[in-house]
């Protein structure tokens, strides 16, 4: 996976997470321990089974289902090549279909909501200027979580025209414009923490009390604090709101304000203009 077709790492990942799972599904139903799981225990009949697992024990959905598929089909297309006796078991398992799923719907903040979000940080406190510097830039620059979580300081300049730069899906980099309200705030929190420093550029540009980069649950969490303190102060935001969601609302706007979708397109990293037209489809104006 690396080596020849230099996936990212958190594809990697969920192929390895689809292995676990599978073997703990060979253990506990098929009484077949991990060590001794051969090709010919893993043939049609059995992934279909682990798929219903997947299903009915496990409660995964659709969506889920076919993405562990996904894993088990790009192994299965390495065995035919390296193992082409396996040639016939492989192809078998390699017509097994994709269930169909519902498009999910986008969830976005309208203009109001993102502003009284915005002001629920305590900015008298270094966390809440931190946190209310990590919630503009990962609106503004529509930023996916883990792209903002892998942010060092040499990826960003401040100087006019102000760009980041992020590393994200398919280990595509682009870069993004950032807006006057943004930089300042996310200027006045570099200052504060000394990550305009010349010796700071490998710094995370967002980091716990520890000095670690933040996690992905780390920004989910403090998204979901300042959600549900705006809720406390008279707001009406939807409890599910996540950090991809300040993604989504950021395109929506941007289609709102009649920006071309082409330029949103390429804004967001998206290889194929018809990702971009779901935004334009949830907007009925």
């Amino acid at each position: 996976l690396p080596g020849s077709r230099n996936v990212s790492g958190n594809t990697i990942l969920s192929y390895r997470d689809t292995f676990k799972i599978l073997l703990t599904f060979m253990r506990d139903c098929k009484s077949t321990d991990p060590d001794k799981v051969s090709f010919k225990d893993l043939d049609r009949t059995t992934i279909e089974e682990f798929l219903a697992y997947l299903e009915d024990d496990l409660h995964c959905s659709a969506s889920t289902r076919n993405q562990r598929l996904a894993a088990l089909k790009s192994f299965f297309r390495f065995v035919q090549v390296e193992r082409p006796d396996l040639l016939a078991e492989c192809q078998a398992i390699l017509t097994i279909k994709n269930k169909k799923s519902p498009k999910p719907v986008i969830d976005y903040l309208t203009g109001e909501e993102t502003e009284l979000l915005f002001q629920q940080p305590d900015t008298t406190t270094q966390k809440g200027r931190r946190d209310l510097a990590l919630l503009t830039l990962m609106y503004d620059s529509a930023a996916r979580v883990q792209e903002i979580c892998d942010l060092k300081v040499s990826c960003i300049s401040l100087k006019a025209p102000a760009v980041i730069r992020l590393y994200g899906k398919g280990r595509k980099t682009r870069t993004v414009p950032l807006d006057a309200p943004c930089v300042e705030i996310v200027r006045k929190y570099m200052e504060e923490n000394h990550l305009n420093r010349s010796e700071m550029t490998n710094t995370p540009l967002f980091f716990n009390s520890r000095r670690e980069k933040l996690s992905r649950s780390g920004v989910g969490y403090i998204l979901t604090k300042y959600v549900e303190q705006a809720n406390e102060n008279g707001g009406h935001i939807s409890e599910k709101i996540t950090p991809h969601c300040l993604r989504h609302s950021k395109a929506m706007h941007m289609v709102e304000a009649g920006i071309n979708l082409i330029y949103i397109r390429d804004f967001l990293g998206h290889e194929s203009i018809e990702t971009t037209q779901v935004y334009a489809k949830a907007n009925p104006e």
